[in-house]
């Protein structure tokens, strides 16, 4: 198979929670065991910093490369998922990994993934390891997929484990209470390996203190700490938690021998985010007049700061290119919304995109106002020929649909 035949396997033949949703979930980590104890165990051979979170660890994640390359190190990246093409989800020194790797490595253990059943996401990390093992990296940064505990990620003794924050969002698998989330994401924090929480909450912390206590763990929370806020090219409002965690993280981390991190490097790394990592879909602005502005934010807690940010710029209208995923809580995440903006109701295309007039139906008895469209393309493309240049068009509700765009 050449790549695009490899990727459309890997796509179209198995479980894939981005595509399927419930059914791709699984509920144990056997699966990635049996893959990792095939691959000959590469994460054994991999230093790594594991990042959980409900919200930030993505940005988190990139943060972290962009600062510890910054420091001369060779870095592996591990995120999801992807915006444009697969091989954004494992990167060395902010360059995705080759066609040619991605293609070899199915098309070598394509039989065993077969014969065991095993998921898109359980083969990706068992790609992403032995990828980063081959390649001799001097750190990778680990990102969840989804919750913590039963994460096929979780197979790694981390040097520092950090948890960005804890909401309600993945109810379905991770439980409908703020413990229950907290529980799960609290899953990667290992024996006598230090913890990081940015962000915490009454119901969450005694969560963490007893998973630390378990695990006789040293556990630190960022946001208690006083720390300088250096500058970055992440300007969303809500980066100013993660900084202060990836921060921390670093002050960790360099208590470890064989790593040397200085103030400098922090400040250089956060300040060249994008063009050490080529993170996008944060806060990024993609067009001046009028001012065009796209973010992934999709559940409740990443919504209410992006829109609260909104309201901070200055425009004379605004319009919002809206689509959302079909298990997405809309009786949540609506109200949030601006009656004052006009919608552009569209479908992400995936099969788990929630119907455009479904979407806009529902908006409607929130007050919020607008036309349907059958493609994000043609929502943004009717938003940009509505608007004038003093407006402002947002785009977002889902992570797909700010990839349609870029």
């Amino acid at each position: 198979m050449n790549y695009q035949e490899t990727i459309n396997w890997m796509f179209n033949q198995l479980p894939m929670y981005q595509l399927q949703g419930a059914s791709a979930y699984k509920k144990d980590l056997t699966n990635t065991h049996l893959l990792i104890a095939h691959l000959h165990n590469p994460q054994e051979k991999v230093k790594c910093i594991h990042v959980a979170g409900t919200n930030g660890k993505g940005s988190t994640s990139h943060m972290l490369s962009s600062i510890l390359q910054e420091a001369g190190y060779k870095v592996g990246l591990y995120t999801s998922p992807h915006l444009k093409d697969f091989r954004e989800r494992i990167k060395i020194n902010g360059k995705d990994i080759s066609e040619e790797f991605v293609t070899n490595f199915i098309n070598e253990h394509k039989f065993f993934f077969e014969s065991n059943d095993m998921s898109f996401f359980e083969m990706t990390v068992g790609l992403a390891f032995d990828y980063f093992a081959k390649e001799e990296v001097d750190i990778a940064v680990i990102e969840v997929g989804m919750g913590g505990r039963l994460d096929a990620t979780n197979i790694i003794t981390p040097l520092v484990s950090v948890i960005t924050n804890i909401g309600l969002d993945h109810t379905q698998f991770l439980g409908n209470t703020l413990e229950s989330v907290a529980f799960e994401k609290a899953g990667i924090i290992k024996p006598n390996i230090p913890a990081v929480i940015g962000e915490y909450t009454t119901e969450t912390k005694p969560v963490f203190l007893a998973k630390a206590k378990e695990c006789n763990s040293k556990i630190y929370f960022a946001s208690d700490l006083i720390t300088e806020n250096y500058p970055s090219d992440l300007i969303g409002d809500y980066q100013m938690h993660n900084k202060k965690t990836v921060v921390e993280a670093i002050t960790i981390l360099n208590t470890q021998k064989e790593f040397k991190i200085t103030p400098e490097n922090i400040k250089s790394g956060l300040l060249q985010v994008v063009k050490n990592t080529g993170l996008q879909g944060r806060w990024q602005q993609l067009g001046q007049f009028p001012k065009v502005i796209c973010d992934t934010a999709h559940n409740k807690n990443g919504l209410e700061i992006v829109l609260k940010q909104i309201q901070k710029e200055k425009f004379d209208a605004l319009h919002i290119v809206l689509g959302v995923v079909n298990d997405k809580d809309l009786d949540e995440i609506l109200p949030l919304f601006p009656k004052n903006a006009f919608y552009y109701f569209c479908k992400p295309n995936i099969p788990r995109g929630l119907d455009a007039s479904i979407l806009q139906k529902k908006a409607t008895m929130f007050g919020l106002k607008g036309e349907v469209y059958n493609y994000v393309t043609d929502a943004y493309q009717k938003a940009k020929q509505n608007a004038a240049n003093s407006d402002l068009i947002f785009i977002g509700g889902s992570t797909f649909v700010v990839a349609e765009i870029l």
